[in-house]
């Protein structure tokens, strides 16, 4: 029987971090790349202004991936300030389709406004017109074997 690794083991803790600005969100992007999640753990509050996603997130930033493997984490990254969300090509109506967000991106507007773009594989795309820049990545449970067992690779 094998077991997953802990964050205990590799003297780590869960991500808990934010993002107010561009360059920070760029350190967000680079951490969420390649994370997969069915299109039914997308979340919009338009009470809350709040859209959230629940992600399987590679563990980039994992110094022991040598020691124990490739892993992912489930993660939440939530994006405040919401006052509109629109996608393209994505089949709401099929929760279990997985996608895999590529980067996000911050499109800035007028007086700390603008647009937060969450660019996904297979040209689908989502587009937050946000108030203002506040996303937020925690991760929520602990690390786990990533089911390929690889590290993902773009090269062609």
């Amino acid at each position: 029987m094998t077991q997953d690794a802990r964050f205990e083991e590799g003297g780590e803790a869960p991500l808990n971090l934010g993002a107010l600005d561009p360059d920070d969100l760029q350190v967000l992007s680079s951490l969420v790349q390649d994370a997969v999640f069915p299109a039914g753990e997308m979340a919009w509050r338009p009470h809350e202004r709040r859209f959230a996603l629940l992600l399987n997130r590679f563990r980039w930033e994992d110094p022991g991936r040598d020691r124990h493997g490739a892993e992912r984490v489930q993660t939440v990254l939530a994006v405040d300030n919401v006052l509109k969300v629109a996608s393209q090509g994505i089949d709401r109506r099929d929760g279990d389709t997985i996608l895999s967000l590529l980067s996000i991106d911050f499109e800035p507007g007028e007086d700390g406004s603008g647009h937060v773009h969450l660019t996904l594989a297979g040209d689908g795309a989502i587009r937050l017109t946000v108030e203002a820049l506040e996303v937020t990545l925690k991760d929520v449970t602990r690390p786990y074997r990533a089911p390929s067992g690889r590290v993902p690779d773009h090269g062609g």
